[in-house]
């Protein structure tokens, strides 16, 4: 029997924050016993992986050697306005993909 993803983990300086965030953008669920040193957060729907956030003592030193691809639902400037709002912010503009930031500095995509 093969194995399944059960989660993604985050290493972060804030835990609840980003989980915060993560919940936000992608519609899913921050467990009600999240804190700042630990966080998670169901996936919506059609059950992609739940995320996990833990603290970390040291910082993001290097790019992301992995990163979320994700579909906006209508067009990519909304979705990238309403992430912003959220908290994200632009690392590189773009028509067909933009390459965004969360509050912790982890980088993704947003794309039709």
């Amino acid at each position: 029997m093969a194995t399944f993803i059960k989660s993604v983990t985050f290493d972060c300086t804030d835990a609840l924050a980003a989980a915060t965030f993560w919940a936000a953008a992608l519609g899913g669920e921050l467990d009600e016993d999240s804190t700042s040193e630990k966080a998670y957060v169901e996936a919506p729907g059609w059950g992609g992986p739940n995320l996990w956030f833990q603290r970390v003592p040291e910082p993001r030193v290097a790019k992301n050697r992995m990163h979320f691809d994700l579909r906006a639902p209508g067009p990519i400037a909304d979705e990238v306005a309403r992430l912003t709002a959220l908290g994200a912010t632009v690392a590189q503009p773009g028509d067909g993909l933009v390459v965004m930031r969360d509050p912790e500095g982890h980088e993704f995509c947003v794309e039709n």
